[in-house]
């Protein structure tokens, strides 16, 4: 009689292995052979026994059958979470993972024994049917492939092969929705399986799901769904190919690739063979085939697998089993040894040897593992399996804590189980949660049952299966609920039946037929609900046409009465009432009146139709003028005439902004009241644009970029809609998106000015700020903020804030403008302002007090005196102050200002009153040629609000313009680049007997400090 462990005999991995196959018999042949039932059978006629399964799910079905046969009290269950050891059991029903290397038992079987070629799981099947023997019979259940290799490891082995019991034909590709009922749809992910469950659902009333990862309560229950005829389809993994008997007439494959443990791979023909066999039960015939995104099986292959003829297993995967304790190092150069004979290949690294290597690296770990039973131990802990699927260094980690625990206080501590435990007790959440919930159980079942790791192994054995059990129920009950659909499922039978059916139409619009849902009426289209269609499909909605042939005409007669609230246009041209759609809007005749096409089912018909249509167009005319009342106004602007209309015409046709340069000739030809006339119609005259502000808002905004894609195609473009969402944030300038197309930005109010786009009416604001910085004069008061010298000016801090723009945003958006730039270097323009601002200081206090009646004085008798005051010790202190910071800058990297002017094509002249003639009094080196389109002066009347007081404005600084003070010295206007400095009073008073001689009179501003000293001069000579 053959030893428990057979001859096996290694001594340092030098020996051969020496295996016998005397009293074993190998039971080999396709599915559907009956191997399983001949194994059992034999079992009983033995006193006791021990069967290996591949999978705790045809453990327990395989344990359930013994159980009904000779009773519970004789039957043991051993998984790795799951122990039912009665006293008295003479029969044992294991994973081969829990089947122990030797035994007493007179009867040993191991089914699936060419799973020894696995890389994940082989190691385990060869070591079992290499060394596991029953005393008095052994039988190997597996493939007709494992023939020769069993033959060539087990000399003398007995191989019997069994035919297949019924005929296995290929049936080509299919839809799954036109899937024959009673199929099995095979898939290798949890994802995809929820995906065809959820699909056949709603096409054909539901599906029951099995995955090797289910629970056996929660898998046995799914089971029971798909047995008892609730469904007629069955979505699992590849656990099916491993023994489970269920009533299978056709099995589909939807992938065929898998990830084994180590790789993505496409699944070879013995596999495919082995899950296709599950079609047909006994006697009765099945057939297979390929569905979803899986190509046809070619010729070749469907004929193997019809006549189950595959290539032979060549090599089995092996590992040690005599391992050397005597250290960690020691421990894991064992596991290296290689396979001692031909036919055995060494394994892939599994679970256990990835902790292992990782735990090797814990110090605290190795200074524990310090005698070789603890080393043993560490080993028996790294077999934890990694049911969760996570990273090795957390399932490595898990072990570590457990190990930790068992040898400094002998078992795992009770309150880490505790709080373990306690984070899976909870049966809330979907079915992702409760599958993670119930890995993660299984982890610490599996704690509870190895021997001597707990301290009281029976409660927390008890405590982790109720645990399991209920998170198995609720597994079940979402299952169940999301992927069945019993209500469709009965409403499908009893169409087949022929029955007469019942339908009616709900408050809601939900259309049921014999109280079940099989649609939604919407508006006046029927839409039948996806769970109706199929074979069926036609005789449902027939039944709910006759309930809806009534309520049209009711609805029609509400809808004619509906108030303009009960409508809204959404940005996708669809207009809804009650949030139901009823029409769509297309290109009309013209943008501002668009065409409307009734959504609504041909029952709709005669009257009712025209109630509706006539409605529709009703409000699509009051919406767009009342959104858009300024351009509607505009249109029906009868009042306005000639070059007026035309321009309001315009206006219209570009939705409510023109660029000012593009009209310039048109607003030239305006007069006073013309544009009086427009702007009650809210058009506004700006210094960039003719614009209406009113329609700067979102809802006016999303209407016109609506109008305009309908007459141009553009709801396809990108960045339809998404401009009117950023005007709808109050965002004043936006960094452009280039894949936009740019009409967008304009239809939403904002103008594309390099990067950036700048709101128009932002845009004018700034104008607003840019006007003052250019038109101040030396010696006109106080220097406005970011002027510099009359004909240019600075970019300020409050340019760029309202902007919400980067100073080289303001670059850009200056260029696209129109202005024009220069760059000087920072120490230069520093003191050139701090020399402006100095004379507007001492100028300004001379102004005040005492000082005004003294300088009067003064000016009576002494007229130099006021230019004497230019160089007094407070006037002299900031210029010197200004030069020495500028010496001290020198020393550095010298940094530009970039200096602005208007370019010859700008509309934001300086309209000064005679804007020619100030051309001509401008220094030579700043002289601009006039913009061509003369807006400059139209532009600065506009934007003051066109009042009629403006004319004086030019004169007020035409004689403070002809001085420039530069490092103190006074020079003629017109001399600045070609005269000779000139000092002291005589040359202030030349200067002075020349403006007056070459300047024709002009209005002083009473405001003035010049205005005031001439007003004391003339009461001194009284």
């Amino acid at each position: 009689m053959t030893p428990p462990l057979g001859a096996a005999s290694l001594h340092q991995g030098t020996a051969p292995l020496i295996v016998s196959g005397r009293d074993v018999t190998a039971v080999l042949g396709p599915t559907n052979t009956g191997k399983t039932h001949l194994a059992l059978e034999r079992m009983l006629a033995h006193e006791s026994g021990i069967i290996g399964l591949p999978l705790r799910l045809l453990a327990r079905e395989v344990y359930n059958k013994l159980v009904t046969k000779v009773g519970p009290e004789k039957v043991a269950l051993v998984t790795g979470e799951e122990k039912i050891i009665p006293a008295g059991a003479k029969y044992s029903v294991c994973t081969v993972e829990a089947l122990p290397r030797q035994t007493n038992a007179a009867f040993v079987a191991i089914d699936e024994i060419q799973l020894a070629a696995d890389l994940e799981r082989g190691h385990i099947f060869t070591d079992r049917l290499l060394h596991l023997r029953g005393r008095q019979e052994t039988l190997l259940l597996g493939a007709a492939t494992m023939r020769p290799i069993l033959e060539k490891l087990l000399r003398g082995i007995n191989i019997i092969t069994r035919p297949r019991l019924s005929h296995l034909a290929y049936a080509g590709s299919k839809k799954i929705t036109r899937l024959p009922r009673r199929s099995a749809i095979v898939a290798f992910s949890a994802d995809e399986v929820y995906a065809i469950a959820e699909l056949i659902r709603r096409q054909r009333g539901g599906a029951a799901v099995v995955m090797g990862a289910l629970s056996p309560r929660t898998r046995n229950a799914q089971v029971e769904l798909y047995q008892s005829g609730d469904v007629d389809f069955l979505v699992a993994t590849d656990a099916i190919g491993m023994g489970l008997n269920l009533d299978v007439d056709h099995v589909a494959f939807a992938q065929a690739r898998k990830f084994d443990g180590f790789q993505y791979r496409d699944l070879n023909p013995g596999e495919l063979g082995q899950i296709a066999g599950r079609a047909g039960r006994h006697l009765r015939d099945g057939t297979f085939g390929v569905t979803g995104q899986v190509d046809p099986f070619d010729k070749d292959l469907v004929e193997r697998i019809e006549s189950h003829n595959f290539d032979a297993v060549k090599v089995l995967q092996w590992r040690t089993a005599q391992f050397d304790f005597s250290s960690v190092r020691a421990l894991k150069h064992s596991l290296d040894r290689s396979a001692p004979l031909e036919g055995l290949t060494r394994a892939l690294p599994a679970v256990d040897m990835q902790a292992l290597e990782n735990l090797a690296r814990d110090e605290d770990i190795m200074r524990l593992a310090d005698t070789p039973k603890r080393v043993e131990i560490l080993w028996d802990a790294c077999a934890l399996p990694d049911y969760r699927r996570i990273a090795p260094a957390q399932h490595a980690d898990i072990i570590a804590a457990i190990y930790k625990d068992i040898i400094r206080k002998g078992f795992v501590d009770e309150d880490y189980m505790s709080e373990q435990v306690h984070r899976s007790d909870r049966t809330d959440g979907e079915i992702d949660t409760l599958s993670h919930r119930i890995a993660q159980i299984r982890t610490w079942t599996f704690v509870s049952h190895r021997p001597g790791w707990l301290a009281d192994p029976a409660h927390w054995q008890e405590k982790t299966r109720e645990i399991e059990d209920r998170l198995s129920d609720a597994l079940h009950e979402r299952l169940t609920k999301r992927f069945v659909d019993r209500r469709t499922s009965v409403l499908m039978k009893r169409l087949r039946e022929n029955a007469m059916l019942e339908a009616e139409i709900s408050p809601t619009g939900d259309v049921l037929v014999e109280d079940h849902n099989v649609g939604q009426l919407e508006g006046f289209r029927f839409t039948a609900d996806v769970k109706a269609e199929g074979p069926d499909a036609k005789a449902v909605k027939g039944a709910a046409q006759k309930a809806l042939a009534a309520e049209y005409d009711r609805r029609a007669e509400r809808f004619s009465a509906a108030a303009n609230g009960d409508f809204a246009l959404g940005s996708d041209g669809i207009l809804r009432w009650v949030g139901a759609p009823v029409a769509t809007l297309v290109a009309g005749d013209s943008v501002m009146r668009p065409r409307s096409v009734l959504l609504a089912d041909e029952q709709l018909t005669g009257a009712s139709r025209e109630k509706v249509q006539s409605r529709i167009d009703r409000f699509v005319a009051h919406h767009i003028e009342t959104v858009l009342k300024p351009l509607h106004d505009l249109t029906e602007a009868d009042a306005l005439t000639g070059m007026t209309r035309g321009l309001a015409f315009r206006l219209v046709e570009s939705f409510g902004v023109i660029q000012r340069r593009d009209i310039a000739e048109e607003i030239r030809g305006l007069d006073q009241d013309s544009r009086a006339a427009l702007r009650r119609f809210g058009v506004r005259f700006g210094a960039y644009h003719v614009f209406i502000p009113a329609l700067l808002k979102p809802a006016p905004a999303g209407l016109m970029t609506l109008l305009w894609a309908l007459s141009n195609d553009g709801r396809e473009r990108a960045g339809y809609g998404d401009v009117v969402h950023v005007l709808a944030a109050g965002r004043t300038s936006v960094v452009v998106d280039p894949a936009f197309d740019p009409v967008f930005y304009t239809l939403a109010g904002y103008r594309v000015l390099g990067r950036r786009a700048v709101r128009f009416d932002i845009l004018e604001r700034l104008a607003d700020l840019i006007r003052p910085a250019l038109a101040w004069r030396p010696g006109a008061g106080l220097r406005a903020e970011g002027a510099y010298d009359g004909a240019r000016f600075m970019v300020t801090p409050s340019m760029m804030s309202i902007l919400g723009a980067t100073p080289e945003d303001m670059e850009e958006v200056l260029k696209s403008l129109g202005y024009r730039h220069e760059a000087m270097e920072a120490p230069v323009v520093a003191a050139k302002l701090a020399e402006l601002d100095a004379f507007a200081e001492a100028d300004a206090a001379k102004q005040t007090g005492e000082a005004v009646t003294e300088a009067a004085a003064e000016a009576e008798e002494q007229p130099e005196a006021v230019a004497e005051t230019v160089n007094t010790e407070e006037a002299e202190a900031p210029v010197a102050e200004a030069a020495e910071t500028a010496d001290a800058v020198a020393e550095e990297p010298v940094k530009m200002v970039l200096l602005w002017r208007p370019g010859r094509h700008d509309n934001r002249g300086r309209e000064q009153g005679k804007g020619r003639e100030q051309n001509r009094n401008r220094p030579q080196g700043n002289r601009r040629a006039p913009a061509k389109d003369g807006a400059p002066a139209d532009a600065a009347k506009d934007n003051a609000g066109d009042n009629q007081n403006r004319e004086g404005r030019s004169k007020r600084f035409e004689k403070a313009a002809r001085v420039d003070f530069r490092n103190g010295e006074q020079k003629s206007g017109r001399n600045e680049h070609h005269g000779k400095p000139r000092h002291g009073k005589r040359d202030h008073a030349q200067d002075q007997k020349r403006v007056e001689r070459n300047e024709r009179p002009v209005q002083i501003d009473p405001d003035s400090p010049f205005a005031k000293l001439l007003a004391l001069k003339e009461q001194l000579k009284k």
